[in-house]
Parts: C-alpha cells; sequence; structure tokens
C-alpha cells in the first residue's frame, strides 16, 4: 500500500509545492475496467498498475529520489473484453486525450520524470499511451518515461506465461493480485480453473479482437489455477525494477 506521504491525492498544495520545489518525480498507475476471468476483480488491471507504481516509488526514494504516485486512471480501450458485462470501454481519442492531459498536468506542476504504470495490454490502449506520450512531448518538451512491457527487450525479463502470450487473467495477472489484493480473488473457483492455452500473441497477429472469438470464452487465457502470492511479490518486484531504471535512465538524459 502507498504511504500516505506519497499520494498524491492525500497531500495539499503547499505540500506538493514543497515537494516540486525539492525536486520530486511522479508515476501515473494506469489500467482499465475490464473482465478478468470468473476469478479476478474487473479492477485487476488497475491493482497490478497501483502495485507497480508503489514498488517503483519506493526503490526511487531507496535511490536517494522522492516520488508522489498519482490517482490511478481506470478507464480506456477495452474492445477485447466488451462481450463480458462490466467491462467499460472507451473511445481511442477519449483515453489518449485524458492521459495527455493528466501526464501534461503532472509536468507543467513540476514533476520530474513523470512516468506510467501501465498494466493493460491490449494494443489499442497500448497506442493510446503511446500518442499521449509523444503529444506531451510536443507541447511541454518534456517526454513522460514509458516503459512498454509488451516490447520483447522487457518482456523476457518477465514470467515464462507473460513471455507466451496466454496471460489475461492467467498464472501472471492472478498472481499479482493474489500479491496485493488477495480478497477480490475467488480463490477455489481459480484453482479449480483448467487451463486455457490461448496466446494473444497469436490472436492479435491474426487480426481477432475479440476474446470470446479468441476462444477465451470466460475472459481468460493461461493457468490461473498455477498462481500464487509469492510469484506475483517476485514479479511485482521485476515490473518496478523495470519502471525504477526506465525513470532513472530519463532523469540522467535531462
Amino acid at each position: 500500500m502507498t504511504k500516505p506521504e506519497r499520494r498524491l491525492a492525500k497531500l495539499t498544495w503547499p505540500e506538493v509545492k514543497l515537494l516540486v520545489a525539492e525536486g520530486c518525480a511522479a508515476i501515473l498507475p494506469v489500467g482499465a475496467t475490464e473482465a478478468h476471468g470468473p476469478h479476478l476483480p474487473l479492477d485487476t488491471d488497475v491493482t497490478i498498475a497501483i502495485g507497480m507504481a508503489d514498488r517503483a516509488a519506493a526503490l526511487w526514494e531507496a535511490r536517494g529520489g522522492r516520488c508522489v504516485v498519482l490517482p490511478a486512471v481506470s478507464y480506456s480501450v477495452t474492445e477485447f473484453a466488451a462481450g463480458f458485462p462490466g467491462s467499460m470501454s472507451v473511445q481511442p481519442e477519449t483515453a489518449r486525450r485524458h492521459l495527455a492531459d493528466v501526464l501534461g498536468a503532472s509536468v507543467r506542476t513540476g514533476f520530474s520524470p513523470v512516468a506510467v504504470a501501465n498494466a493493460h495490454l491490449e494494443p489499442a490502449h497500448i497506442a493510446t499511451i503511446r500518442d499521449a506520450v509523444q503529444l506531451v512531448a510536443e507541447t511541454t518538451g518534456s517526454t513522460p518515461v514509458f516503459p512498454d512491457v509488451t516490447r520483447r527487450r522487457l518482456a523476457e525479463r518477465l514470467t515464462e506465461e507473460f513471455r507466451s502470450g496466454a496471460c489475461h487473467a492467467g498464472r501472471y495477472e492472478s498472481s499479482l493480485v493474489l500479491a496485493d489484493d488477495p480478497d477480490a480473488v475467488h480463490d477455489k473457483l481459480r484453482a479449480a480453473l483448467p487451463p486455457v492455452e490461448l496466446s494473444l500473441v497469436d490472436v492479435i497477429r491474426a487480426g481477432i479482437t475479440d476474446f470470446i472469438e479468441a476462444g477465451a470464452t470466460e475472459a481468460y487465457c493461461g493457468r490461473p489455477a498455477d498462481a500464487t502470492p509469492d510469484e506475483g511479490q517476485r514479479t511485482f518486484a521485476i515490473l518496478a525494477e523495470l519502471l525504477a531504471d526506465a525513470m532513472q535512465d530519463a532523469a540522467a538524459s535531462a
């Protein structure tokens, strides 16, 4: 859980003014509200993004900096899960504009570097982040940090299931939620779920843009029954390091 003094939303404006004057980074957790199997909550991506941001902020501070975690973005493009009740998709332009406005406001406030901790991996969503980062760079002269874990160089540091592409609400994401929000997991149901060996990488390459059409008829793929909180903690540590390292690289080149 984020320390109260590290949550931007829990600070007063004079406290923020002081932090910025002393030098302070900011991390924006970005997720979505969408179906994640019958065993994980709709806010799975948000939970993971916040967990990544919390740990990266702590790591940044351990390296001698200051960092706040911004309120999470909880809605984005979720067309893959549109056939499942509770999935809340927004238009790409809405998502792009919202992200750009929040990131731009963070830069103008004086936070540096400003980073994105993203946990929603739908290609159209990833595109909105890239576009928002580019827009902020063009309008402010400062480029937000976005380590995209769908890129091979970063994906290779994550779990085998993640690299396989069979990772929506499977072992990878189930482990992460078990680590940070175990009460939200329907654990007996999770432990009984059969594997769905379906690579979303292959699905996307085939031009399929819908979980049901792809064969993920319960909105999950991979092996959720194999998930453990220990694996989740280890994965969070890797995600935090990826983000903190990217922030450090950005700060060094500023």
